[in-house]
Parts: C-alpha cells; sequence; structure tokens
C-alpha cells in the first residue's frame, strides 16, 4: 500500500526563509525597485530571469518571476511563478504559477491537473536553485544611458 505524502514543514519554512534572503539581494532596493533582470547560464544554455515586483503592502511584496531560455521551444514554457514575500516572518513562497490558481500544501495523486503530490515543494526549491544561479553567476542586465 502506497504511503499518503505528509510535508516536511521543517525543510519547507527553510526554504522560503533562504528564498527570501536570496530574493533580497537581488533586489536590494525593493520599496522603490520594479523590475531587475540577470542573465545567467542554466545547464549549458543562456536564460533570463526577470524579476518584477507587482504589489507592495506594508507587510508582503508580490514578485513575479519568470525564466526564458533564449531557444525556448514553443511546445515546452518555463514556469512564471508568483512569490509571496512574508517580511514580518522573513520567508519567500511560490503561491501560485502563471495561471494564479492558488497551489495547494500537498495534493491527493492522481488529480484532475496531474500536479505532484508536493508540487508547491519542487516550485519553492526551482525557485532557490533559479535564484542561486542569479546570484552566483549571474549578470545584471541595466539600461547603459549615455548623455
Amino acid at each position: 500500500m502506497k504511503r499518503k505524502y505528509v510535508p516536511d514543514l521543517t525543510r519547507q519554512m527553510s526554504v522560503c526563509e533562504a528564498n527570501y534572503a536570496r530574493l533580497l539581494k537581488l533586489l536590494p532596493d525593493l520599496d522603490a525597485q520594479d523590475l531587475r533582470e540577470y542573465q545567467i547560464s542554466w545547464h549549458g544554455r543562456q536564460a533570463l530571469v526577470r524579476l518584477e515586483v507587482e504589489e507592495r503592502f506594508r507587510y508582503t511584496t508580490t514578485v513575479l518571476v519568470t525564466h526564458q531560455l533564449d531557444s525556448e521551444s514553443r511546445w515546452l514554457e518555463s514556469p512564471q511563478l508568483l512569490v509571496r514575500l512574508y517580511h514580518d516572518a522573513t520567508m519567500a513562497e511560490v503561491i501560485c504559477i502563471k495561471q494564479r490558481r492558488q497551489l495547494a500544501g500537498r495534493y491527493p495523486y492522481p488529480n484532475r491537473d496531474m500536479h505532484h503530490p508536493d508540487e508547491k515543494v519542487q516550485l519553492n526549491e526551482f525557485l532557490g536553485e533559479c535564484l542561486s544561479q542569479c546570484l552566483s553567476h549571474g549578470h545584471l542586465m541595466e539600461p547603459v544611458y549615455v548623455g
């Protein structure tokens, strides 16, 4: 008999805390900055990671994280992650993907949308890998102004 998936809350919280710290390093002026783009090498291919602030509130900020490979297939889309930063808890969590539907903490399997039981954990870990790559090997893409 297959065992039911039980989320590891301690691990999830540590991933979310690490992602919060990474995002603050990549968006150091979170209160004033709306967009930053980083060029990275991702598994031997060039990619652009875009961090765009969508909402700002007193205790939370919502950031859209998009990841585009230079030669993306029209059949395979990289996920666009909507990430909520909780400033009082110092955590950043993927709350939904492109379709803007809230992710559940766990899913029965199989399910109608074919989510993995630990879909939310996997997306938060993917976010962490992407942000770590930006920090260690990313090049900030800033416009050059000629005066």
